[in-house]
């Protein structure tokens, strides 16, 4: 499902990465763990295509990704749906019209948009709440319908990158839940995350990265940074 071959990335004469090597196979759920700066999010723009590697090959499906065109991006895009820690709603739109824009942009039908959203608002439990605006929404509302939207294009990788860095205690657990619901329909989950309890708790395979360099790679692993 998704390989990293002798991958490296150097940003102005500095390692970012360092012959990074780890392949994740399909329905995995794996969280990718280091302190600042080790590495965590440049292996998530890579993944994405965001940035491509200054050596190595990255594979995701049928996708070479570090030999993608930009015009090519949007195709692997839609394989792989993508959470973030800050949200990123529009917020002169409904969470209805959030996660719809996501199908609009695909040039999707109307009869579509109105099937397939209501389907993904119930899976994250906020049918009641489709017609409302990001600032009436709580936190962990909202990430609920970024997790929705991420979802929208039934994508067989979901990438969490820091998804309950905003979130009390509450909420981080509804939606560490919500994962595993994703996790549990087949989908691979790639969960970047700083929060110890969460990654302790999941029992699930734990990469952890140091300088760039994977130092740790275990099947039921815990939070473990040096």
């Amino acid at each position: 499902m998704i390989a990293f071959h002798h991958v490296s990335k150097r940003y102005n004469g500095s390692d970012a990465l360092q012959d990074v090597n780890f392949k994740l196979n399909p329905g995995e759920f794996v969280s990718i763990v280091g302190k600042s700066g080790a590495g965590k999010s440049t292996i998530i723009k890579l993944l994405l295509g965001e940035e491509k590697p200054t050596n190595g090959r990255i594979v995701v499906g049928s996708y070479e990704v570090h030999k993608l065109a930009s015009i090519e991006l949007p195709q692997l895009r839609r394989q792989i749906g993508t959470i973030f820690q800050d949200f990123k709603l529009l917020p002169t739109k409904t969470a209805f019209e959030n996660i719809a824009f996501a199908l609009e942009v695909d040039s999707r039908s109307e009869q579509e948009i109105q099937e397939l959203v209501p389907q993904m608002l119930d899976m994250v439990g906020l049918a009641d709440k489709r017609n409302n605006f990001p600032h009436e929404l709580s936190g962990g509302e909202k990430q609920r319908v970024a997790i929705a939207r991420a979802m929208i294009h039934r994508p067989a990788v979901v990438v969490a990158d820091e998804p309950t860095g905003n979130l009390d205690e509450i909420n981080t657990e509804e939606i560490i839940k919500l994962l595993h619901k994703i996790n549990g329909l087949g989908t691979t989950v790639v969960l970047a995350t700083h929060n110890r309890h969460v990654v302790n708790g999941l029992g699930k395979r734990v990469i952890s990265l140091s300088d760039g360099r994977i130092i740790r790679d275990e099947e039921k692993g815990k939070y473990i940074i040096v």
